[in-house]
């Protein structure tokens, strides 16, 4: 027989005009290539075979003759009517699927209809309820968020199969961390959680959240330090060494008495600020004096000598 057309719509060979109709609309929103742009050559071949069977089985001519004689039949025969969508017209020639109608056979079923493109594979209409946003953590180190980078997630999520039953497939999500994102940014997918009946697939959202660094505390867009010194250090001044969140070497000498409130600024050595890429806030440096235990007598005695004469 060649082409099953029954087979390819999913449909028994007793299928009303109605059962063709609904199995078409679900199969065709399934393979629409706008709706899968990764595999779109499969798409289109899909979608070409659905719009080819639905062509012929609705038509009770073609279906006549296919159910008589198979696909060679139909398409060796003379029609003798014009076709709906681009078959011959009376006694022209044999009947050919033409695959620039596929978009007109789409439009008339579908004509009158609300229709969109749902993340679940199925049918969405406007009346559909949308299920809750599923929310993830994307924990990010401090560098990821000062430079700027690129996740790959994978993720298993329940979607319809073209027959409205659940399955699980697995996909691999993309995101592009700006340099400059907060904690509590979100990056959202539409449509990309589970599926459910009755209901438009969820929003898959991914919440930033910052992982703890070892010397730098964020503060908005600036960067703090709480630098630890000697009361040595303090009295008489220190070149602090740090390595950026991007791998610079940053020197900073420190030559006046630290005070306990004393606080260091050294500008445009912050977070980049994501909506205006040319700033960067500060970095802060905030001193912990570690004083000694105890001081014996000559040092007592020293530390008499060198600071009697300053002002109380």
């Amino acid at each position: 027989m060649g082409v099953d057309y029954y087979n390819i719509l999913r449909v028994s060979r007793n299928a009303t005009e109605e059962d063709l109709k609904r199995s078409y609309k679900r199969l065709a929103m399934r393979w629409h290539p706008d709706k899968n742009p990764v595999n779109k050559n499969e798409a289109e071949a899909k979608f070409k075979q659905i719009s080819e069977a639905y062509d012929v089985l609705n038509d009770p001519q073609k279906r006549q003759i296919y159910d008589l004689y198979g696909e060679e039949g139909l398409k060796s025969a003379k029609l003798s009517s014009p076709s709906s969508f681009g078959g011959g017209v009376a006694g022209s020639r044999a009947y050919r699927f033409d695959p620039r109608n596929v978009d007109d056979i789409y439009a008339k079923v579908f004509e009158g209809s609300e229709k969109r493109f749902s993340g679940d594979g199925g049918v969405g209409s406007q009346g559909t309820k949308k299920a809750a946003p599923v929310e993830n953590t994307l924990a990010c180190s401090l560098e990821e968020l000062y430079k700027g980078c690129k996740r790959k997630l994978r993720i298993s999520r329940t979607v319809a199969d073209e027959f409205g039953k659940p399955k699980t497939v697995d996909e691999i999500l993309k995101i592009d961390i700006k340099p400059g994102w907060k904690k509590g940014t979100k990056i959202t997918f539409p449509e990309k959680g589970n599926y459910e009946p009755g209901f438009t697939a969820a929003d898959l959202i991914f919440v930033v959240d910052e992982k703890p660094h070892a010397i730098f505390k964020r503060d908005g867009n600036d960067l703090v330090v709480n630098q630890k010194i000697s009361l040595l250090e303090a009295l008489t001044g220190i070149t602090l060494c740090f390595t950026t969140l991007d791998g610079r070497n940053l020197t900073i000498p420190v030559i006046d008495i630290v005070k306990p409130d004393l606080e260091v600024v050294i500008p445009n050595e912050g977070m980049p600020i994501s909506r205006e890429p040319n700033k960067k806030g500060h970095l802060k440096i905030k001193f912990d004096i570690i004083f000694p235990l105890r001081l014996n007598a000559e040092q007592k005695s020293d530390l008499k000598k060198a600071l009697g004469g300053a002002d109380k």
